[in-house]
């Protein structure tokens, strides 16, 4: 039985403690065309202000960010090159912007829905490997962003579903060399083994 992370997970100081604990977690979505879920199997924390990765670094404030200053448990999607959807994880405490990227995700339910939303024909590893996949199949759109993860339309919640921890993997984070010395954090967490980790499987 699922059961819903509530706002208390999400306010917490440690970005990176909590992008490590959402592993094994399910990331549900219950839009018109249907419900679909993942298990999660790959993230990265950015820090903030002082994260140079981040978008919220040396406290950047703009119409897209904005949601990264606001309340814990809230979905920030922003919109990559133009083409991807990503969607993060706002946490801590309101005005500190820490967000989590969900990087990939591996199918449980709706498989049918997140074949015809990608237009493939078979389930393979790309369907929701990559943040920008993952969200296509699991329909989720920067409309969505500032969306409370506690409601019933996206939400992360928990099965039991446990990963020791000498299978997860913590590593550098992917496609941030801009950040200087930041892009060497091991601030990318993922399950060893799985195939639907995303690049630079290490």
């Amino acid at each position: 039985m699922l059961k819903k992370l509530d706002y208390n997970f999400y306010n917490r100081e440690d970005v990176v403690q909590i992008a490590r604990e959402l592993l094994g977690k399910i990331l549900v979505t219950r839009m018109q065309e249907g419900f679909t879920s993942g298990r999660i199997v790959e993230t990265e924390a950015y820090c903030g202000v002082t994260d140079r990765a981040s978008h919220a670094y040396n406290g950047r404030r703009t119409a897209r960010t904005e949601i990264m200053f606001n309340d814990a448990g809230r979905g920030y999607v922003y919109l990559c090159y133009g083409v991807h959807h990503l969607f993060n994880v706002v946490t801590n405490a309101k005005d500190v912007p820490h967000a989590i990227l969900i990087r990939a995700v591996e199918p449980l339910i709706g498989l049918d829905i997140m074949q015809r939303r990608t237009g493939k024909q078979q389930n393979d590893f790309s369907l929701t490997s990559g943040p920008g996949n993952l969200s296509r199949a699991l329909g989720i759109e920067t409309r969505l962003s500032g969306i409370d993860l506690t409601g019933s339309t996206i939400y992360i919640a928990e099965d039991g579903y446990s990963i020791s921890g000498n299978n997860i993997v913590a590593t550098t984070r992917v496609g941030v060399n801009y950040a200087g010395d930041d892009a060497l954090l091991p601030y990318r967490f993922y399950v060893r083994g799985n195939g639907y980790v995303s690049a630079r499987k290490h």
